[in-house]
């Protein structure tokens, strides 16, 4: 492995930037796999083939954050987990993640964390119940996994599929997804007995007397926006600081997204549509329009807000016809034969986005969802539909377990 410095040609084009990209990342992984081993920069520049001086410039260039600092963060992640998930000494655990000497471990968590190792492990076993699946999103960019939530196989899957044997209590999902309300969830909700409930203002009135008389209780404002809901969540578990690190790391994908955005679309156009039964709807919510229009600054190819869930005809869609479509079919039966039938419509066929190739599928989950975690999902996949580029480091470990890029 080899990262030599960039070259340039007499025009000034980058030639060996892939390549420069490439090696460090193939170092970054590198420290992922092997963050409990004694890593030092001199061993990693040796594997970069470059001096430890440089090596440190060109990280830190590259990531926006030091070859340490990121080592911390990784180590800093699992140790959490460690915390969290096992009953294990904090000399174990501070040897498993890479620190031979448990008090400067100690001194390091809380440094980064806010919270020594033992008042983190005791708060992240309170037992937390939410009303609803879109809270779940929130409470996992604080490192939090309820005790009781609704979850659902088809409305939730993210959630349902991740964290449903951690989820000790399954509530039922509710309005707007089933027609009926909270109470259903009373009777179990109670026999959860959750040190804390995180609730909605969307709540009826006797639903929320009946849930203060179960544990203190907080109510998401619906009027908010997800930062403010998450630093709302937050003040009230104590929690601030993890709430800031998430919003900072979401504000550096996004500014590091407008900028691929914008060179991969230039001045195309967007349009989210959604296919159901036998319908076109321009598919327009909060989280979609803050995420494609507000953070990525994408141009939109109508009025935002202008038709919200109204019926589109194939005339006005061929008037407007947008450069790029994100699709959501419905997965009813008939939804799905309306969106066989329409692909082979010649009116459909000759949008511009169509015959360029630039239809987009998306999904309910996470596109139908307003929470922390759907919006930093959403960003990720618009940019992976865009540009094919995805910002967060740290998939496979799931949300709400590291800010480390």
């Amino acid at each position: 492995m080899r990262t030599t410095e960039t070259a340039h040609t007499d025009n000034g084009s980058n030639v060996m930037g892939h390549m420069q990209k490439t090696d460090l990342l193939e170092i970054k992984a590198f420290m992922e796999r092997h963050y409990n081993e004694q890593l030092t920069i001199g061993q990693l520049a040796d594997m970069a083939n470059i001096s430890p001086k440089y090596f440190v410039d060109l990280f830190k260039r590259r990531f926006g954050q030091s070859a340490m600092g990121f080592l911390t963060d990784v180590r800093i992640m699992h140790a959490k987990r460690l915390l969290t998930e096992s009953d294990a000494r904090l000399r174990d655990i501070a040897q498993k993640v890479g620190y031979r000497d448990e008090f400067y471990f100690s001194r390091k968590f809380k440094k980064e964390v806010g919270l020594s190792p033992s008042d983190f492990a005791k708060d992240s076993k309170r037992s937390i119940a939410v009303c609803s699946s879109s809270t779940i999103g929130h409470l996992l960019a604080l490192q939090l996994i309820p005790e009781a939530a609704p979850l659902d196989p088809k409305w939730s899957p993210y959630y349902y599929n991740l964290y449903s044997d951690k989820i000790k209590t399954h509530l039922l999902l509710t309005d707007p997804y089933h027609k009926f309300t909270f109470e259903i969830n009373l009777d179990k909700l109670c026999l959860a007995r959750p040190d804390v409930i995180i609730a909605s203002d969307q709540l009826q009135m006797r639903e929320s007397s009946k849930l203060n008389g179960i544990a203190p209780v907080h109510n998401v404002s619906s009027k908010a926006g997800w930062r403010e809901q998450l630093m709302g969540i937050a003040r009230f578990l104590n929690k601030e600081e993890l709430a800031l690190q998430w919003i900072d790391h979401y504000e550096k994908n996004a500014q590091a997204g407008r900028a691929q955005a914008a060179q991969q679309l230039g001045d195309d156009r967007v349009m989210a549509l959604r296919i159901y039964q036998t319908q076109l709807f321009v598919y327009q919510n909060r989280g979609l329009e803050e995420v494609l229009y507000d953070d990525l600054h994408l141009k939109t190819a109508c009025e935002r807000g202008l038709h919200g869930h109204s019926p589109i005809s194939m005339d006005e869609l061929r008037e407007l016809n947008p450069e790029r479509i994100l699709l959501a079919v419905c997965p009813e039966a008939s939804s799905r034969k309306y969106w066989l039938s329409l692909q082979h419509s010649p009116e459909w066929r000759q949008l511009q986005a169509v015959r360029n190739g630039h239809v987009h599928p998306i999904t309910a989950d996470p596109w139908f969802e307003y929470s922390s975690v759907a919006i930093a999902r959403m960003l990720e996949e618009a940019l992976l539909l865009f540009t094919g580029n995805c910002p967060n480091t740290f998939q496979d470990y799931g949300y709400g377990e590291s800010f480390a890029t």
